[in-house]
Order: C-alpha cells, then sequence, then structure tokens
C-alpha cells in the first residue's frame, strides 16, 4: 500500500514539476510493483517454484525507486 501512496505522490509530483526527473523512479516503481507481485501471485496459484528466484528483483526495483525519488527530492532542497 505505500508504493501506491509513492505512486500518486510521485506522479503528482511529474506533474507540478516535469524537468525534475520524477517520472523515470514512478516507472521504475510500478514495474518493480508489478513484477513483486505478478511473480508472488502467479507463484501462490500456480506453484511454480522458479518464479521465487524472480520475485526479488521487483523488490530491488522498489527500493531503487524510492532511493532514486529520495535522491530528486534531497536535490531540490
Amino acid at each position: 500500500m505505500l508504493h501506491a501512496l509513492g505512486l500518486i505522490l510521485l506522479g503528482l509530483a511529474a506533474a507540478r514539476w516535469p524537468d525534475a526527473g520524477w517520472r523515470r523512479p514512478g516507472l521504475l516503481m510500478l514495474c518493480g510493483t508489478a513484477v513483486f507481485s505478478g511473480t508472488l501471485y502467479v507463484l501462490a496459484l500456480s506453484g511454480m517454484g522458479w518464479l521465487g528466484a524472480v520475485t526479488p528483483v521487483g523488490g530491488v526495483a522498489l527500493i531503487a525507486a524510492w532511493i532514486w525519488a529520495g535522491w530528486i527530492a534531497l536535490a531540490r532542497t
């Protein structure tokens, strides 16, 4: 749920400051959420065990998106 709020905030920031570079961390967060949650859903519903190895890629993308957004926010101050 926090990533959904982060996506909303990144979307609002991108609309307010379009030249600041808020879109890329937002896209990374969106892709990270899709990969992380999507692989967990498919793993739970189908039992394909190899998807457990893909799930951390989405988690790393989410962490990187938060760090990137924080970097942009600190650079703007």
